[in-house]
């Protein structure tokens, strides 16, 4: 029993490595596309279009593939792996994917079919020209979100036999597809509207292209998979059954970004795609840390029987995510805008845009530890069978999240940012509530703060959600750690490397955005693992020995 937990345990360590490596090679390549949008499109009309043309996609990438797939198809394929029944975990998969294909492409036909009616629903305070293009682009990008779902699927079969690292690196390609042909559309001085167009093409092709090289992977295993529509088999029965309450949380928070389009659209333009920006390298962090650890630890959890085991798996992923997800939100809250300033700053993208979509970000960063934290907790469930409390989670987060950023969007879209100042359209924060006039909100001479209403409704619901989730999961699994005492232990690291952050920041405030990031950044993170450390804290001291063993190596070599 020992040497199968030991066994686990290493899997469940590698493989988040290998899923680490491969998501931060797709999140680089996802920051680069997204440098060049900003460039070519900025904050203007076509960016809110285009951000709101990729919602189609993201709904059914989401609902259908990567999160509900993963939580309800890889414990069922697993556990048949793992009991030797390889031709029924075949035969399973294979259903599966066929419903997949007959399922997306019914609705990708139908989402083709009635593009104007989506936009006009998606984002009603947008102008008619802003809607018919927005309409135009959902027709491109709906038409390649089936390559995009398959693709979920073959991540599934891929983590199932530990094959972590293709999976997730294959998105890769899908940036690349987009970014090659926005250095075209740099090349060759395309308007906003035509490079938006092209980009939504880019977005096509690389589905294609995505889900070809990860079926090229599938097709090595020695699983041989086979397409039905046996969808009465007991174990795709049993897929569907998880499925189910899994795709309702999805649904769930999908439902939530749509009405942050549909809020945001009643907003100054720019606020639909600062909100994009900002959540970039918001979820950064959050695919590279606490997914990472998630997704690799959700195959390894639903082949444990020991809620004893189960709970010590728990508690690890908590201080792992909870170490890393607290460094991060301090970085971005008080270098948000150098880093912003680095990535996005150049083109069609000014100064003061860096500074609404780093207030973005900041007022995102600090719901990031409870967002990473969550993510564990949603594992554990997962892997015990229960996808019904991860769902009501999700609503509980939906309801918050949205309630407090409809109080807050209005107020703060009256203020904005003129010559990296802070300025007021009339009144006071706390006055006239609800949307400005359609003249200005159409073409404004600045862009206004209202996405962060958004960003903070959103921070304080994910700590609610983890709340909850905590307590559900303690009730249910032996030894469920508590979050609060890993947060509370690294208090004193957090508060620490706030403090150098401030003092850098304003010793450096002289010098441009790269240096105050090749500085900065350093300086906060060293003095977080060196006060950690000071703490006895377990991660931080095994990164430090990880440090010194590499340092060791460097100069023997």
């Amino acid at each position: 029993m020992e040497s199968s937990k030991e066994s686990s345990g290493i899997s469940g360590n590698s493989g988040a490595k290998r899923i680490g490596a491969g998501i931060l090679l797709s999140r680089l390549a996802g920051l680069l596309r997204e440098s060049l949008l900003r460039s070519v499109l900025g904050l203007g009309p076509a960016a809110d279009a285009f951000t709101a043309a990729l919602r189609i996609p993201n709904l059914l990438q989401n609902l259908l593939g990567e999160g509900s797939l993963s939580s309800s198809f890889i414990p069922v394929y697993s556990k048949l792996l793992s009991e030797g029944k390889e031709k029924e975990a075949g035969d399973a998969a294979g259903a599966v994917a066929s419903l997949l294909i007959a399922f997306t492409g019914a609705l990708t036909l139908v989402g083709i079919l009635i593009a104007r009616p989506i936009a006009k629903i998606l984002t009603p305070g947008f102008t008619s020209e802003k809607l018919d293009l927005t309409a135009d682009l959902i027709k491109i990008t709906t038409a390649g979100i089936g390559f995009l779902v398959l693709a979920a699927w073959c991540l599934g079969v891929l983590n199932s036999h530990r094959k972590f690292f293709l999976s997730y690196v294959a998105p890769v390609i899908w940036n690349a597809a987009q970014i090659v042909i926005l250095l075209i559309a740099i090349s060759k001085d395309w308007d906003p509207t035509r490079a938006a167009r092209a980009a939504a093409w880019g977005l096509f092709l690389g589905g294609i292209i995505q889900l070809l090289f990860q079926f090229f992977g599938v097709s090595k295993l020695r699983t041989k998979i086979r397409f039905s529509f046996s969808w009465k088999n007991e174990h795709v029965r049993e897929i569907i059954k998880r499925f189910n309450p899994t795709i309702l949380g999805r649904g769930v928070v999908q439902i939530s970004a749509y009405f942050d389009l549909v809020l945001a659209s009643l907003l100054v333009t720019g606020a639909v795609a600062a909100l994009m920006s900002a959540q970039v390298l918001y979820i950064l962090p959050i695919s590279l840390f606490a997914m990472s650890i998630a997704a690799a630890e959700l195959p390894e959890m639903s082949r444990i029987t020991d809620t004893q085991h189960l709970g010590t798996r728990l508690n690890q992923g908590i201080k792992q995510t909870s170490f890393l997800m607290l460094l991060t939100s301090v970085v971005y809250v008080t270098i948000g805008d150098q880093i912003i300033g680095v990535i996005f700053q150049w083109g069609s993208f000014d100064r003061d845009d860096s500074i609404v979509v780093a207030a973005t970000l900041a007022a995102y960063s600090l719901g990031i530890p409870a967002v990473g934290i969550s993510r564990i907790y949603q594992s554990a469930l997962y892997a015990d069978g229960d996808t019904k409390t991860p769902a009501f989670s999700a609503t509980l987060r939906v309801i918050i999240s949205l309630i407090l950023g409809l109080l807050l969007m209005f107020p703060l879209d009256r203020l904005f940012i003129s010559n990296s100042a802070l300025e007021k359209v009339s009144g006071s924060i706390a006055g006239d509530w609800g949307p400005l006039n359609e003249s200005l909100r159409s073409l404004p001479e600045n862009p206004h703060l209202g996405a962060v209403g958004l960003a903070i409704g959103s921070a304080v619901a994910a700590w609610v959600e983890m709340i909850f989730l905590a307590r559900k999961t303690n009730k249910k699994i032996t030894q469920g750690a508590s979050p609060y005492s890993p947060i509370l232990k690294l208090l004193p690291a957090t508060i620490s490397a706030l403090i150098i952050s401030i003092i850098a920041r304003w010793l450096l405030s002289n010098t441009n955005e790269f240096i105050n990031c090749l500085l900065c950044i350093p300086a906060v993170t060293l003095t977080y693992i060196a006060v950690s450390s000071k703490n006895g804290v377990r991660e931080s001291l095994v990164l430090v020995e990880g440090l010194k063993r590499s340092y060791k190596n460097f100069r023997q070599f």
